[in-house]
């Protein structure tokens, strides 16, 4: 049932893979996904470190392709910096077999498995690929990279997401600030009352209604980043540093306004409840959880946070806000960025861009190696979860398959 794309067509195919995938992947197996000749979905992994990990990576990559709607042939492909010449033959050569085997035993149209390596491009199905592989200079030279249809891909990679841009020195001091003006928020009078220092108390007051989170998520989407108020960003990064708001705002950045009003008053009666009853937050939500199942606002609330919904974010609103955040996090002073990194690493995530997540999250963590959220996120994005909206039916009529991408973290 396998079909071969031969030279003349293969390189010509590879010349378009950063278009699907929106940058040159590097040390992946990426599979194309394909409903007839039209592709319809991405997935990109790391590549294994050890020869006993493939036979894992096969199956988790064709599982993943059997969940996605209408999908009925793909195409791996791996993409290395080993050479070859080093061996005098195809690199990664007993992966892309085993994907290929799996991907036939479960029913696909394998249209071709290909190697581009740092010498040179081959595929396992076509025995007439040289021993050292065909020149790159075919893909780089074919007519399909200069299509119009094809879109320029980000030279940073698939990271480039979590570059950040260079800060405005008066910008980022007035950030910095603000900041230090918000941690006054933690002194307490005579009668250990907490009472904001004067100046927070100004600043709230310029602030508006902006000092409510709701408010302020839905003003930072409309604006362009550069024009945003400094003040603004601080007390953006000043929320983000803490848990209850900063997991609000992420899901409201990406599923709106009225799901991020529900998240943070969730948030705050969870928070008076432990505090009445004398427990942990985290005690309090595993004991409801067992007591009332995960048929409340707190179990749907982490179900969306793990992608558990077929209920789609908005890309456009995560765009945005991934857009802002980059600029926001440019900004803040380091100690204070992790919060902001782990909303970006999760708004990445959501549209499938693992690899973007998991350099945020990294970030985080080279900040904060403690950090609760980011070492959660961490240890959630090495299970190679997807969200299940990624296979969910839009309803649009076109084609609902993720590009998905996994990191070895």
């Amino acid at each position: 049932m396998t079909t071969i794309i031969r030279a003349e067509a293969a390189h010509d195919f590879l010349a378009i893979v950063p278009s699907l995938t929106g940058y040159t992947p590097e040390r992946s197996l990426v599979c194309v996904a394909f409903h007839g000749n039209r592709s319809v979905g991405v997935l990109r992994h790391d590549l294994p470190r050890r020869a006993r990990d493939r036979d894992a990576l096969a199956s988790v990559v064709v599982g993943t392709v059997c969940r996605m709607s209408g999908v009925d042939a793909i195409v791996p492909i791996v993409y290395t910096r080993e050479s070859f010449a080093r061996r005098n033959a195809m690199p990664e050569r007993a992966l892309l077999e085993l994907v290929v085997a799996r991907a036939e035993e479960a029913g696909f149209l394998v249209r071709d498995a290909l190697c581009v390596a740092a010498d040179g491009w081959g595929s396992v199905l076509d025995p007439e690929t040289p021993a050292l592989g065909h020149p790159l200079g075919l893909i780089e030279s074919s007519p399909a990279a200069s299509d119009p249809g094809c879109r320029v891909p980000d030279p940073a990679g698939a990271a480039g997401l979590a570059t950040l841009p260079a800060p405005d020195p008066e910008r980022a001091a007035r950030v910095a600030h603000v900041l230090d003006v918000c941690d006054a928020d933690d002194r307490r009078d005579a009668f250990g009352v907490r009472r904001p220092a004067r100046e927070l108390e100004r600043m709230l007051e310029a602030l508006g209604a902006l000092a409510d989170p709701v408010e302020l998520v839905e003003v930072l989407l409309d604006a362009e980043p550069e024009v945003i108020d400094a003040d603004v960003v601080a007390w953006f990064v000043h929320l983000a540093g803490r848990p209850a708001f900063r997991d609000a705002m992420m899901l409201q950045f990406a599923f709106g306004p009225a799901i991020g009003e529900l998240a943070l008053d969730d948030a705050v009666d969870v928070n008076e409840r432990a505090a009445e009853n004398g427990e942990g937050v985290s005690e309090l939500v595993a004991r409801e959880h067992a007591e009332h199942g995960p048929e409340t606002v707190g179990g749907l609330l982490a179900r969306l946070l793990l992608g558990q919904s077929t209920s789609r974010p908005d890309p456009e609103r995560v765009e945005r806000a991934i857009a802002m955040l980059r600029h926001a996090l440019a900004h803040a002073p380091e100690h204070r960025r992790p919060g902001p990194l782990c909303i970006a690493a999760w708004l990445a995530w959501s549209l499938g861009r693992g690899s973007a997540a998991g350099a945020f999250v990294d970030r985080a963590l080279e900040i904060d190696p403690v950090h609760t959220m980011a070492g959660l996120l961490y240890a959630y994005l090495g299970t190679g979860a997807i969200p299940e909206w990624a296979f969910a039916d839009g309803g649009s009529g076109t084609d609902a398959s993720p590009s998905g991408e996994v990191s070895d973290r």
